[in-house]
């Protein structure tokens, strides 16, 4: 069946699931396949639970009702989110980069949204899935998106960019992210940079942070200058404000309006700087930006400071590299705190790089005089073997430690790659 006919029977059941478990009446089931799954096992449950039809290339099914087969069913859901895409022609902003993408969405997404109906990016579903199924979830009513990509292997922006068709593109930052597949800072900035490479081949324009160098030699190798749109703090008179115990947020001063963010670190301003940067191109007035960044409150362990009963905890444990690393750290060492605490997770998939970049973390702590550390995971644990650190092979044996020793009155950082769950100590704390 071409993708043109499938295009028909979307526009009369306009709700795609890939997961049989969120079934709702007259949806579409995607049956996608992993590594560890196959969603072509859960087609007859997902036409019980009421879809309208699925699509599945397993071709075992194909004698059965209400069931597309397709030769690639994560190709077929890619092409409609395509098709879907052109239809309706929405204006779309991709924002790719190492650190700080989430957040540079949803400050963009809340700007954006004083004009425009604006889709978004559903938390970081940004990758060769999420992206597709946001593009999906877009109507006639949406004039605007803010779509966000994710990678960490080379030509998958570009992908993402055939999907989406993006007008407009943002890297946020080059940082040292997924060392293990990129190699190099280098190969960082060429997995990123297929965003603006896309775009310059198909006429879009590119936001481009001149504080950071290296995102401007991006832009210069392959966008012409008429398509740049280019922005820094000096263009806005930001000014930082310090900030201390009482309010350790994120506070700055915007073309001398006050601005008092919900986010920890004033590493943060990058993301806050590029999301006012699409507010600006699209007119929308610096109260309203104001206001739209000081709404934004961040979740899922990002940038958050939480306060519990027995301490202040500043999480920052959904994702890590020792760009954000050193970040998070210094901000955390320079700012006026109590008692402070470190409970800091390994950074992964730094590959040939991994040993030296947690070594480096390693005499940053050492140089901080902060005394009360907790390391999790293998990397740390190797790292840290010349220091009197209290480490941890995994989070649970971590866990376990907290609940035999009580933490009191201190104000906690903590960080670490998704994949070592330091969210889990959340509450031993």
């Amino acid at each position: 069946m071409k993708i043109s006919d499938i295009y028909e029977i979307f526009k009369k059941y306009p709700n795609i699931t890939t997961d049989s478990r969120e079934i709702v009446t007259d949806s579409i089931f995607v049956a996608l396949k992993g590594d560890t799954f196959d969603g072509n096992k859960f087609v007859d449950s997902a036409l019980e639970k009421g879809a309208a039809c699925a699509i599945s290339d397993d071709k075992s099914l194909s004698k059965k009702d209400r069931i597309i087969i397709v030769d690639n069913s994560l190709k077929t859901l890619q092409d409609l989110a395509a098709c879907h895409r052109k239809k309706l022609g929405t204006t779309i902003l991709a924002i790719t980069g190492s650190n700080g993408k989430t957040t540079t969405k949803e400050l963009a997404y809340r700007i954006l949204s004083k004009k425009f109906n604006v889709a978004v990016t559903e938390g970081n579903l940004n990758n060769h899935i999420g992206v597709p199924m946001t593009l999906l979830k877009m109507n006639t009513h949406n004039n605007f998106a803010v779509i966000e990509m994710g990678t960490n292997h080379f030509g998958e922006i570009k992908t993402l960019c055939k999907i989406a068709n993006p007008d407009f593109g943002l890297i946020n930052n080059i940082g040292k992210a997924h060392l293990e597949f990129f190699g190099n800072i280098d190969g960082v900035a060429k997995a990123k940079g297929e965003l603006f490479e896309f775009l310059a081949a198909n006429k879009g324009k590119v936001f481009v942070n001149q504080d950071i160098d290296i995102i401007s030699k991006i832009a210069e190798k392959y966008v012409n200058k008429e398509n740049i749109i280019p922005y820094s703090q000096q263009n806005y008179d930001i000014k930082i404000l310090p900030a201390d115990n009482k309010n350790p947020c994120l506070q700055f001063v915007f073309n001398k309006i006050r601005v008092c963010t919900k986010l920890i670190g004033k590493y943060n301003i990058d993301n806050v700087l590029s999301a006012i940067a699409t507010g600006k191109y699209f007119n929308i007035s610096d109260i309203d930006i104001a206001a739209a960044i000081e709404s934004y409150n961040p979740a899922n362990n990002r940038s958050q400071k939480i306060e519990t009963q027995r301490n202040v905890l500043y999480m920052d444990a959904y994702n890590a590299n020792p760009t954000s690393m050193q970040a998070s750290l210094l901000n955390f060492i320079n700012q006026n705190l109590t008692n402070k605490m470190l409970i800091l997770g390994d950074m992964l998939e730094l590959g040939a790089s991994s040993e030296t970049e947690h070594q480096n973390i390693i005499q940053m702590i050492i140089e901080s005089q902060i005394k009360d550390v907790l390391l999790v995971g293998d990397c740390f644990v190797n790292a840290a073997q010349n220091t009197k650190f209290r480490c941890f092979k995994n989070v649970d044996d971590c866990i376990k430690y907290l609940c035999e020793n009580k933490i009191d009155n201190r104000t906690v950082l903590i960080k670490g790659s998704h994949g070592i769950h330091l969210e889990k100590i959340e509450k031993y704390l």
